[in-house]
């Protein structure tokens, strides 16, 4: 992994400041301090990355001060900010009723490499990536890293959209942190949608950065961008990807929110109100990134589909990555995949003591045909099922755009009539259950995937057929207030099966014994009322 490096102009910043002030400076440490802060008629103040605060002598500051550190740089903005020229240092202005400068805040830039090695894999994807995350934990040296990156070593056109030139400094030569980026400089925040439309218009990038998307017309422009076909990094207001769905502004990013009324069936199926939340549309960017501190990031991958799971009510679990551990981004990064898939199996199969065999290039076979399939009024539980237990290279997708099966209960299938034509219009294949059996469902997929069992495996789906057929049978004598029954012994694997089993009745269980006659016992009579 690249190593974290950090590189300051902090001479630079020095030199603006009265020399008083720099006395002051002389015996406190400013390697990890973030700004400097100088409030006319207060002792400045020294703010560390740890929350620290050291008080920079013991005299206020003065009209003087202040008036001598404007001199000596650039005039304010309109947004009431000025640099240093060829750093990364921002001094922002606080005003008086008057416009009179009562206050600076010097923010000390510094240039900081390898905070993006966690995450590089996702770069690499040629997808668009919306940072997330409260100020100061590092969102902007990302868009800065990442911008050099894609334009020096993927060889990428990349022009950044540079707001208040926090990415690539003050000046009109951007600072070499974004290596041979372009960077367009914004009159005005205000303009900020205007240069973004005319970089895509006029300098035919592939990539566009941009930093605080915060405006319901920034959004549309980002919106357009995307649909032009080029890479969009930015960071946006808000700390987590729930925080920007809720807000009405800015949640067209990640698809937008509307509110649908249901049919009686499709709310029966869902076992939800009628009336509940849907994303409109393709959300602008494929990736949504939350960084949780300067060394965790939250990762969705898939964004449309973080956002149905969350408007849902659905369990969601993005990945967690740490800048200071190595994850695989090598262009062989499939390879990987395949190797740790295929351990992952031996173990698996070993410590079931089941004689399967899977050669590499069947492996990779199996990884590069990932199917996702859609279902409508199909049992999700009983699909996850078949899924684990025939080991299938398959998920379940909540967005019917993103599938490649379709399977839908026949007996539902008129109320399923927007569901078909949309899988026509895609030309997906269509595949009916008569029921939600597990056998049904069982026999289906193998069609849709074009399952053959051999023998080895058959045999092992019948013993597990059989454990669970023993299973129900125990739980409907428990539910009619039969003790403590013991089922026959089984391996590990399908002792988990039964127990989800037990568990989807509200009864509980336990495994007894030891070795090959390791088995379920499932609670009943007494004891199920006890623990009731």
């Amino acid at each position: 992994m690249d190593k974290i490096q950090f590189h300051n102009d902090l001479k630079r910043l020095i030199e603006i400041l009265p020399p008083k002030i720099v006395d002051a400076l002389k015996p406190y440490n400013l390697d990890d301090a973030i700004e400097l802060v100088l409030d006319l008629g207060r002792v400045g103040e020294i703010r560390h990355s740890d929350g620290k605060t050291n008080y920079i002598g013991d005299s206020c500051i003065t009209d003087e001060e202040i008036e001598y550190i404007t001199s000596r740089i650039q005039p304010f903005t309109s947004d009431n900010r000025s640099g240093i020229p060829g750093t990364l240092h921002r001094i922002s202005a606080i005003r008086n009723r008057q416009g009179k400068v009562v206050g600076l805040t010097c923010r000390i830039g510094r240039v900081v490499t390898g905070t993006i090695a966690c995450i590089k894999d996702f770069v690499l994807q040629n997808k668009s990536i919306l940072f997330l995350g409260r100020p100061g934990v590092g969102k902007t040296t990302k868009l800065r890293e990442i911008s050099r990156l894609v334009a020096d070593e993927l060889g990428k056109r990349v022009v950044v959209v540079d707001t208040s030139n926090e990415i690539a400094g003050d000046g009109d030569t951007p600072h070499p942190a974004i290596g041979r980026a372009r960077r367009m400089q914004v009159m005005q925040p205000i303009y900020q949608k205007d240069i973004m439309i005319e970089a895509v218009e006029n300098h035919t990038p592939e990539v566009i950065v941009v930093d605080e998307i915060g405006t319901e017309e920034e959004a549309q422009a980002a919106r357009t961008i995307a649909e032009r076909g080029v890479m969009l990094i930015a960071t946006a207001h808000g700390n987590t990807l729930d925080n920007l769905i809720k807000n009405p502004i800015l949640s067209d990013l990640v698809g937008g929110v509307s509110s649908v009324t249901l049919g009686d069936d499709e709310a029966k199926r869902r076992g939800s109100q009628k009336t509940v939340l849907e994303r409109e549309k393709q959300p602008t960017f494929d990736i949504v990134i939350e960084i949780i501190d300067r060394n965790t990031l939250a990762v969705y991958k898939n964004t449309a589909e973080a956002v149905d799971y969350i408007l849902r009510g659905w369990p969601i679990r993005p990945e967690i990555r740490k800048v200071d551990q190595v994850y695989d981004n090598q262009p062989k990064a499939e390879d990987a995949l395949v190797q740790e898939k295929i351990k992952e199996e031996e173990e698996t199969l070993a410590s079931q003591k089941l004689k399967f065999s899977f050669s590499r290039q069947e492996y990779v076979k199996q990884v590069r045909d990932f199917k996702k399939i859609y279902i409508y009024a199909v049992s999700r539980t009983v699909l996850d099922k078949v899924l684990e237990r025939l080991n299938l290279q398959a998920e379940i997708t909540r967005n019917i755009e993103e599938a490649d099966i379709v399977i839908v209960h026949k007996a539902f299938a008129k109320g399923g009539t927007k569901v078909l034509s949309i899988a026509n219009d895609y030309k997906l294949p269509i595949y009916y259950v008569r029921s939600n059996s597990m056998s049904q469902v069982q026999k289906v997929v193998k069609e849709a995937l074009h399952i053959t069992d051999s023998e080895t495996l058959q045999g092992y789906y019948d013993d597990a057929e059989r454990a669970l057929d023993e299973a129900k049978a125990a739980i409907q004598k428990i539910l009619e207030g039969a003790d403590n029954i013991e089922l026959h012994p089984q391996n590990q694997q399908i002792r988990k099966l039964q127990h989800e089993l037990v568990e989807q009745h509200n009864l509980s269980s336990e495994s007894i014994g030891e070795g090959n006659e390791r088995r379920l016992r499932i609670v009943g009579g007494r004891d199920f009322k006890n623990a009731g």
